[in-house]
Order: C-alpha cells, then structure tokens, then sequence
C-alpha cells in the first residue's frame, strides 16, 4: 500500500467526522475492542529516512508539518528512536487534541482529522504509513504545545502598539520528560494560562456553546434614530423582544405599545451596564449593535480572548496593577487577592493606549507636564500658530535644545525647528496630570496620573485620552504604593502636595502594571462584555478561525 493521500484521508474522515463530539476513551480500539495493539509504529531507520524525504520535498504526503526543524532535533538527539510505540502515549495525545475546543482552539489545526482515521484503522497502516504517523504525532505535541502556551498568532505582526514578549517554553525537553513519565495529556494543559479570568472563559465559552447552538433566528433591530426615555418609536416592539430573547427581561408585555416606558428603560440600563455601554437609557447605535450580537458572535468573542490571555504573561507577579483597557478599570492585586479596582480613562482609537508590562520606578507629586511628540506636532503647535498667548494663558513654558527658555510671542512658529523644542506646563489647577503621576519607564512615555476633569469618571465610555491613563482615586493608589516608607505618612504627603513644588519619590515596593485589553471575562456566574473601542476583535477572530 502506497503512502496514505490526503484525499483518501478526506473520505475517511467523513466517515468518523459525525462522532467529533462523543470520542470513546480509546481511539485505536472504538472500531475494533479487542484488537492487538500496534507496539512498534516505526524504527530509528525509517524515523530518520522520513525526515530526510521531508526535508528535501515535503514527503508529498498531503500533510504540512508545522516543526520539522524541532522534529528533526528531537529525533537526531536520540538517534532517531521512535517514541510513540506505546498505545497510551498515543491516545493520550489524541485525547489532549480533542480537548483543544475547550481551549478555544481547532481540533484540526494539530492534525486532528488525519490522527482520527489514522489511529482508528492503525491495524490496517502499511510500514511507511506507521512511520509518517510516528513523526505526525510528534509534530501535533509541538505545533499544540506551543499554541497552548503562546497562542496561534503573534499579537506583534498585528499591533504596533504591542510590547510584551511572548510566553517561551523550551518544548523538547519537556517532550521528552512527558514522554518518559507517560503524561502527555497533563504536561500540555500545564502550558495552558493559569490566570483566574482565562479560568472563567474556558467556563463562558462552554456555556456559549451551548447557547449558540439552542439559538434560532435571533431578532435582529434595525439601525435608526436615538430612542430616549419617554420616546415613541416603531422599533420598541423588536428591542422587547430581543431583551426578552437575551433574558434582560422576563416577558413581553401584552398589548405593548410603541412607548419607551420605565421597565423597558431598566432592562436597557441594565444590558448596557452590562456591555460596558454609556448606561444612559438612550438606545442608540451602540446599544443596538451590541443588542444585534448573536450567541455565536459572542462565543467567538470569546475564543478571541482566550487567545488574547495566551499572548499575556503566564506569571504577572505576586504585586501588580492591571489595567483592561477596553474595561475602563484597573486593578491592585497582591497575592491574588484584589486590594482595589479604580475607573479609568484611556486612550482614544486615533491615540491607543498601548499593551505592555513594565516596573513601578517613582512617583511625581505636583507633576509638571512634559508635552509628548503627538500632541505636540497636533494640538499644541497649530494652536500656538493661531493664538500668539495659548502657551502663556496655560501656563505653558518652551524650551530650545540647549535648554534655555524661550519667549512664545518671539518664536517664528513656521519655522520647522518649533517641532523640536520641548514644551511643558507647570504643575497647577490647570495641569491635565493633576496633583500626582505614577512612574514606570516604558518607550511610549506612558503613565498613572490624575486629572482634574473628574467628571469624566461618571461616563461609562471612557476613551478619551491621548494614550496615558488617567485614574479615579490615583492619590489614594500612590500612598498605598509609598506606605512601606514610614516617612510618607498621610500628613507628609498632603504637606507636599500643599507646597506646590514637584517633588519624586522613588518607590521601593516591586509592583508592576499590567496594560492589557480583552473585552470578555467572568464575574461571579455571569459573562461580561466590552466594547471593541480599538476594533481588535474582528480580525483577531479572522484570523483564529481560518
């Protein structure tokens, strides 16, 4: 019998396709229990010939191995002996791959459909059929192994604005010793997130599973003008019946009117509470798209951020602020436990608020207010051109290269040298970084601060930064941050901040911050959604699925 065609694997897999979803324990017995088991799939001889025809031309055997260069180092390292002689080892894997779903992963994507057919007719494989099996099995480990631990794609050829490294996992050793401890299955979901909300999506997403597959024909609401409160509007109908159908509402009253009364306005608080939405009543265009998202886009929503939770750092650290940017929250935690969550503003879609993780380094108290490139070239400039007192009327100050300070209403602002000078305000009333900015160096000068529009705070949408993170409450996360330095009592603190002088304190605790952005999670028993305010999602999901 000639090497196995993908075509002839096609065919086969319709055959066993049907039973995906309800495996036997042991895939190489569920068409015939008592048959012998296969204890010898290859030999150090075919292994190496093998990988030599695949190195040269791809084996033409209709499968594409994702890590022939690893392949090839694990088998050459051990003389090319086979590992995959034992039946256990063998339906352990395949039992792992199957659980990919729950991983928000494909089970064709680790040769799924092909070890399907394959392990279940092993009896019937001819020797160079065994060999490229032996050799198709360790590439699933590898190519899963790695997805598990550092996700499908590189987040870093998505985003510009992208900056932490991804998760490396040295896999060949760990082969090896699951291998030798017979213990495929286990050493795989151990390179899976342990964080608490990946926890909570792998729960949201069975959940959604089941919910996408019982919807039928969800009501959808057709765009149009703002409904608010007191309002009559021929749509009312469909919005009852679609708040009915996501159980925002118990029933449909009889008899209803095209009236946006009372219960209808608290179901919609509600659900807008709930996706992150301004929670105003008003039934605009954002409410409507987040009311027209079916299960299946939200069970997608979900894969999307289990990857996202595999792109993060396994370990955040025992000390750690997190920011979710498309959440408007942050978060201490220390020890797993959170100490306190603070509304946030970030930046806006034009002037994103970057992923990253970097260390606290110091505190500034009564911050001046150093103008960074993009607002600079954008806002301050072109005004300053316009207004000749702008710089002066904000108590603004510009600088030249050599440092020296220089008279607003003297510069030639046409002239292309302005873009290089430094511009800072003081600090004062008037300061958008307010009475406090917290410090950790990063290459987009980004940072912790206070505001004095504190009324922002109340909106529900909160994108309305140029990149940096305004925080509710900073000054009261900046003292917890100095309480380990006795002399930074709140007396102390509230002295400085009286003075008006800027003053930085280094920080001697070892916290860092966490940026992240993912717009699903679990709270209590429930799944929660944001709104994709960078439009991430989308793409993401693209990409994931094909």
């Amino acid at each position: 019998m000639k090497i196995i065609r993908f075509s002839l694997y096609l065919s086969l897999v319709a055959i066993f396709a049907c039973n995906n979803n309800n495996k036997e324990s042991g895939i190489e017995t569920k068409n015939a229990p008592d048959i012998e088991e296969v204890k010898k799939l290859s030999s150090a001889a075919n292994v190496e010939e093998k990988i030599q025809q695949w190195q040269k031309e791809s084996a033409n055997s209709g499968i594409q191995l994702e890590n022939i260069r690893l392949v090839d180092s694990f088998y050459s390292q051990r003389e090319y002996q086979p590992v995959w002689s034992n039946r256990e080892l063998r339906e352990d894997l395949y039992r792992s791959i199957e659980n990919a779903p729950n991983h928000g992963l494909q089970f064709k994507d680790y040769h799924g459909d092909y070890l399907e057919m394959a392990l279940s007719n092993l009896a019937n494989l001819d020797q160079e059929e065994k060999d490229l099996l032996e050799l198709v099995l360790t590439d699933a480990f590898f190519t899963y192994g790695r997805h598990l631990n550092s996700g499908k794609l590189d987040p870093k050829k998505l985003y510009s604005i992208w900056d932490i490294d991804s998760n490396t996992t040295d896999l060949l050793p760990l082969f090896e010793k699951a291998i030798s401890e017979n213990k495929i299955s286990a050493t795989l979901e151990d390179l899976a997130p342990n964080h608490i909300v990946y926890k909570g999506l792998q729960k949201s997403l069975k959940e959604y599973r089941v919910l996408k597959e019982k919807e039928e024909n969800p009501t959808q609401v057709p765009q149009g003008e703002s409904i608010k409160p007191g309002d009559t509007s021929s749509r009312m109908a469909m919005i009852a019946l679609r708040l009915n159908e996501l159980n925002f509402i118990d029933s449909i009253p009889p008899n209803s009117t095209h009236k946006y009364n009372q219960n209808l306005q608290e179901a919609i608080r509600k659900f807008q509470e709930h996706h992150g939405i301004e929670t105003d009543a008003v039934i605009g265009e954002g409410t409507i798209s987040e009311l027209n998202s079916t299960y299946e886009e939200r069970y997608k929503q979900i894969l999307v951020n289990m990857e996202r939770w595999r792109w993060h750092p396994q370990d955040l650290g025992d000390h750690y602020i997190i920011v979710n940017i498309p959440n408007y929250r942050l978060h201490l935690v220390k020890e797993k436990d959170t100490i306190s969550s603070n509304r946030v503003m970030v930046g806006t879609e034009a002037r994103k608020t970057p992923v990253f993780s970097d260390k606290i380094e110091h505190i500034v108290y009564n911050p001046t207010w150093t103008i960074p490139p993009t607002i600079k070239k954008n806002d301050v400039i072109p005004a300053a051109k316009r207004n000749s007192s702008y710089l002066t009327s904000r108590n603004m100050a510009v600088f030249d290269g050599s440092g020296q300070r220089l008279n607003p209403s003297e510069i030639n602002w046409n002239n292309p040298e302005v873009v290089n000078y430094t511009y800072r305000q003081e600090a004062g009333p008037a300061n958008p970084l307010g009475k406090v900015k917290i410090i950790y160096p990063n290459r987009y000068s980004i940072y912790l601060h206070d505001t004095p529009s504190k009324k922002l705070f109340e909106k529900n949408s909160r994108a309305q930064s140029s990149g940096c993170v305004r925080v509710e409450g900073v000054l009261d996360l900046a003292e917890y941050l100095l309480n380990d330095q006795e002399k930074y009592t709140s007396e102390k603190i509230q002295e400085i901040l009286d003075s008006g002088r800027t003053t930085t304190i280094k920080i001697t605790k070892d916290v860092r911050v966490h940026h992240f952005y993912w717009t699903a999670w679990r709270e209590g028993d429930e799944t929660r959604f944001a709104e994709d305010i960078y439009k991430q999602d989308k793409e993401i999901m693209q990409l994931l699925l094909n």
